[in-house]
């Protein structure tokens, strides 16, 4: 399954953005909270935008996948959340708004992109079937 690709990396955007917290963390000597360092809050607020948004945009990806989209619609739209992912964390930790806002308008066009396919690929008649 080509979504599995996107789960992978997902993933490791997902461990790269925890462990730069924790690394920080230990840097600051900061258990909890951000202890007023402008650099953890950065770092934390890149992994928690994480966390809201690839896990959906993952469940997405592969109900899109199931319900028989494409190759080419999975890896348009794995390739989009991914790289805005990212281009948002570049943007964040390097104060640069038109790249966090680049990498938005990347996560969001992926969203909404799932969301049509998934309801496009749907099976409506299983969807309204009573058996």
């Amino acid at each position: 399954m080509v979504s599995a690709l996107y789960a992978v990396l997902g993933a490791l955007l997902l461990i790269k953005f925890s462990f730069d917290v924790v690394r920080m963390r230990l840097q600051y000597r900061v258990s909890y909270g951000d202890g007023g360092f402008s650099e953890l809050q950065s770092a934390i607020r890149i992994h928690g935008n994480a966390v809201e948004y690839i896990p959906v945009a993952l469940l997405l990806l592969l109900l899109m996948e199931m319900n028989g989209a494409e190759t080419w619609m999975v890896h348009v739209c794995g390739l989009l959340l991914i790289s805005g992912r990212l281009m948002h964390a570049y943007g964040f930790h390097h104060r640069l708004i038109s790249w966090r806002r680049s990498g938005m308008s990347a996560t969001w066009s992926s969203l909404i992109l799932m969301v049509l396919a998934n309801l496009w690929y749907m099976p409506w008649e299983l969807v309204f079937s009573l058996h």
